[in-house]
């Protein structure tokens, strides 16, 4: 197999605005701490091979040298390997050892992740999936749409939510994205454009690329969705389909009204569009729940329903679900031969026992969601006082910041120096986009926040004055 290349233009993409006036930082550790960054949070995919020194150097409009020093620094630090013919590629250190952020913290502690610990109801719904198991022993365990009660149980939920469904209607995947690769397989092939709200989920930026697919976004405004961008953005380029996040959008927070999901269900029959929404954040609300499905405003069946049970209750049960016509879902277990033989049965048993407990649960969940956001806040306008949170989300896991100065990726990179990852706007975005945005997670509790921000507070502070980030201390 030919080694994957990633292209001096794309790479520049990626690297944003890598290179900042910080006269007590050298250039060349500003370029290793952005390619280190794009290695980290996967934006520069493992065992690629960088461009050659000359031709980044002329790409970046600095010296060889420079690119040669920053390279060198992050052979030495295990994130490059030099190999016979195909120059530098990228790697992970084995062992990696990073600084605690926080006291008794072993390990970097991860801002860039909107996800919650399990609590005790995810113990007691494998025990109770343990005790449901024997009867299902007699089987082979292949089941490629999925248990019939728990498909049964999703349709059900649709219903309640002012959208008919039944069984036959839903497919059980690993995972909402693991559904959205599944749709992809079915119907674009390569070089088929994909449109998209902008920011979006990185990681179904990813799968779109993955399926060799053109990324086409149309930006949100500051209240949401631009439908007439929508539209013509669907007349000029053709897609295939398009990807829409429509409940307390991942990372803004919107959540699109009832006029706007009739409006985009309208263009979609209108232009024979297939939409693919990604309900991933659906039960996460705090004071309303959204209103009903978009596929409730579609009679032209357009419209694929991307669920997941990994924000409603657990990261690690990896299970989701997609809701399409019957004669989709056919389709779909066709073509799921080539990827998996089906969904782990136990797995599917306890996710059965957490939507039949759910009312005992989330509301108080919702809660305590709904207090760490507005703590988060308070932390954030005292510590950060010129980052601007334009959307109080209704539901979801995270703030979109606003940033006085395009400076997210340096932010990232010197935050990963002390062991703190953060969301950095241009994982969000296409082409390096929204490099004066971050997005952050209300997911810790209060008193960990503000124990993690009062760390990041002075890098921000000397980023954005007169001194720089060294990694290992101030320098004024």
């Amino acid at each position: 197999m030919a080694q994957r290349r990633t292209g001096s233009v794309s790479l520049v993409k990626l690297l944003g605005n890598w290179h900042q006036d910080l006269p007590r930082t050298p250039v060349y550790r500003q370029l290793a701490d952005g390619l280190r960054l794009l290695i980290l949070d996967g934006r520069l995919p493992l065992d690629s091979r960088l461009p050659g020194e000359r031709e980044l150097a002329a790409a970046l409009r600095v010296s060889r040298t420079t690119v040669a020093t920053a390279l060198a620094q992050l052979r030495d630090e295990g994130y490059l390997a030099s190999r016979q013919g195909s120059g530098s590629v990228t790697m992970l250190p084995e062992g990696k050892q990073t600084v605690s952020p926080l006291p008794g913290r072993a390990t970097t502690l991860d801002l860039s992740t909107a996800a919650l610990s399990a609590g005790p109801e995810i113990h007691q719904a494998y025990a109770n999936a343990l005790i449901a198991l024997p009867e299902h022993l007699s089987s082979t365990g292949y089941n490629q749409q999925g248990l019939a009660e728990l498909r049964h149980v999703i349709a059900q939920r649709y219903v309640e939510r002012g959208l008919p469904t039944n069984a036959d209607q839903i497919m059980i995947v690993n995972g909402a994205l693991s559904g959205f690769g599944l749709v992809l397989r079915l119907l674009t092939g390569p070089g088929d454009r994909v449109v998209l709200d902008h920011p979006t989920y990185p990681m179904a930026l990813t799968a779109i690329k993955g399926a060799s697919c053109r990324a086409v976004p149309v930006s949100l405004t500051e209240h949401g969705w631009d439908t007439d961008g929508f539209a013509a953005t669907i007349a000029q380029t053709s897609p295939r389909l398009a990807y829409l996040l429509a409940d307390f959008h991942n990372p803004t927070g919107h959540c699109m009204d009832v006029a706007t999901r009739s409006a985009i269900a309208d263009i979609a029959a209108r232009t024979r569009t297939t939409i693919v929404v990604d309900e991933t954040m659906v039960d996460l609300w705090y004071d309303n729940p959204p209103p009903p499905p978009l596929a409730a405003f579609d009679e032209a069946d357009r419209v694929i329903t991307l669920g997941s049970a990994g924000k409603s209750f657990w990261g690690g049960l990896r299970l989701g679900w997609i809701r399409a016509s019957s004669r989709t879902i056919a389709s779909l277990i066709q073509i799921r031969d080539s990827l998996d033989l089906g969904s782990p049965i136990l797995e599917q048993l306890a996710a059965i026992n957490l939507f039949n407990e759910a009312e005992n649960f989330q509301p108080q969940r919702r809660e305590m969601l709904r207090q760490q956001r507005d703590a988060c806040s308070e932390i954030v306008k005292e510590l950060f006082p010129d980052w601007k949170m334009t959307v109080i989300p209704q539901g979801g896991l995270s703030w979109w910041i606003e940033l006085p100065k395009p400076l997210a990726t340096v932010f990232a990179a010197s935050a990963e120096a002390i062991g703190i990852r953060i969301g950095a706007g241009p994982r969000f975005g296409v082409d390096g986009a929204f490099e004066r945005y971050l997005r952050l997670p209300f997911t810790l509790e209060p008193a960990q926040m503000r124990a993690a921000l009062e760390r990041l507070q002075p890098i921000w502070e000397h980023l954005t004055q007169t001194g720089s980030y060294s990694g290992r201390g101030i320098v004024v």
